[in-house]
């Protein structure tokens, strides 16, 4: 058994980490060991640092709990590919995280053995991230974490926020409750104690949060599921500019196709439905209705209206054939520099 202990505690710390409790008598058959043996490999993984508790109930178990410190992590080939590369590629999504991403993304390839780090090199040297400029506001890691960790522990917050009309920012005293993204933008959802009422708060938007060190009692989420009760209030709150589109086609067809939000598809008649693309950006309502890929009836304000009708004559001027461009044989065309698109 002796000259085995190396790979055996390997093993042993991979099956703790695969599951969030593991009954002894399980981990000493899969283990091929007695229990005895067992309880002598967890001790002297907690010597190394990891913080393995012992569970009551039948016969006993072991769990891998959270520690002060960030002990070695054990990943199979699998699972150190893919974190190598979704540190690289999510490096630029967060202010600040460009950096500590890298760092974090050196050490592991550091240890990686050679085989995976040539296929790691390979993939991060023919693939590309198109940055669109329409993503939403970039938050600050560390003011992430800090309403995540006062959801998390049910802390009071203070900060200043800035309403969508307003030029001011205004003080805010909340119970954080669940924090939630869409479309690249991140949401607070909390009670707000002064209104007495649950709110959702941009991220972007706020300004000098401080916990509070002050505990609440969580209350129960309108309709119990925050995404969505986040999601409804997006998809009816006011818009400065109104634009509703009777399509003829089902409604779960348009949802699929557009990944318009539920609340704004309505079903008529199960061949056809609303659609409310009413927004506060003309060239995003011109986008919402470009993609429907229906005929539609449009019943909008005069301003959407006057926006679609510059954007189709600009579309029509482009349609229109003219020199430089020409269809090749195999239907694709070229741009006078000589590019194929297909």
């Amino acid at each position: 058994m002796t000259s085995d202990l190396p790979g055996r505690m390997l093993r042993l710390l991979s099956l703790l980490q695969t599951r969030r409790e593991w009954p002894g008598a399980e981990l000493a058959d899969r283990l091929g060991v007695t229990g005895r043996t067992v309880r002598r490999d967890i001790d002297r993984l907690r010597e190394l640092g990891y913080p393995v508790e012992g569970t009551t109930g039948h016969a006993g178990g072991y769990r891998l709990a959270s520690g002060t410190a960030m002990p070695p992590l054990l990943l199979d080939d699998d699972e150190a590919t893919a974190t190598a590369v979704a540190l690289r590629t999510a490096a630029g999504h967060l202010t600040g995280m460009e950096e500590t991403a890298l760092r974090a993304l050196a050490k592991l390839e550091q240890v990686l053995p050679t085989r995976l780090r040539t296929q790691v090199a390979a993939l991060h040297q023919t693939t590309a991230a198109i940055d669109w400029e329409t993503r939403g506001p970039r938050i600050d890691p560390e003011l992430l974490a800090l309403f995540a960790v006062a959801c998390r522990d049910h802390e009071m917050l203070a900060f200043d926020y800035t309403a969508r009309e307003a030029t001011t920012a205004a003080p805010r005293r909340v119970e954080p409750h669940h924090l939630v993204s869409s479309g690249g933008t991140w949401y607070l959802l909390a009670h707000d104690t002064g209104k007495d009422d649950w709110r959702i708060y941009r991220l972007d938007r706020i300004t000098a949060p401080t916990p509070l060190r002050h505990r609440f009692t969580p209350r129960p989420v309108p309709g119990g599921d925050p995404a969505a009760y986040v999601a409804t209030k997006i998809a009816t709150a006011p818009a400065r500019y109104r634009a509703v589109a009777t399509v003829q086609a089902p409604a779960e067809t348009v949802r699929r196709r557009t990944g318009t939000l539920p609340d704004r598809v309505a079903s008529l008649d199960g061949k056809s439905c609303t659609v409310d693309c009413s927004g506060n950006h003309l060239p995003g309502i011109a986008q919402h209705l470009a993609v429907l890929d229906a005929d539609y009836t449009l019943d909008a304000d005069p301003q959407v209206i006057a926006y679609l009708r510059r954007a189709a004559e600009r579309l029509h001027q482009a349609a229109t054939p003219r020199a430089g461009r020409q269809e090749q044989p195999d239907g694709r065309r070229t741009s006078p520099r000589g590019d194929h698109f297909d």
